[in-house]
């Protein structure tokens, strides 16, 4: 599903990487309540969000959208 964030995926792979939401919101430029809002599944995010914290967490955008999947 486009657009779909795997919550517990960003939490996992932000906690895995040895970031806090404070650190992850300055790679991304995103502030930390909208991270903790992802996190919670309070709100769904665009693809490009899924990009940028890809990009920032270094895994694919299909890592946080798709967990688990294999190509």
């Amino acid at each position: 599903m486009m657009g779909m964030l795997a919550m517990s995926t960003l939490r996992e792979t932000r906690i895995t990487k040895l970031l806090s939401q404070a650190d992850l919101s300055r790679l991304t430029g995103m502030s930390e309540s909208n991270i903790s809002r992802l996190e919670r599944g309070l709100q769904k995010p665009r693809f490009v969000t899924i990009r940028k914290l890809a990009k920032a967490l270094k895994v694919k955008p299909s890592d946080l959208t798709f967990p688990g999947l294999q190509r």
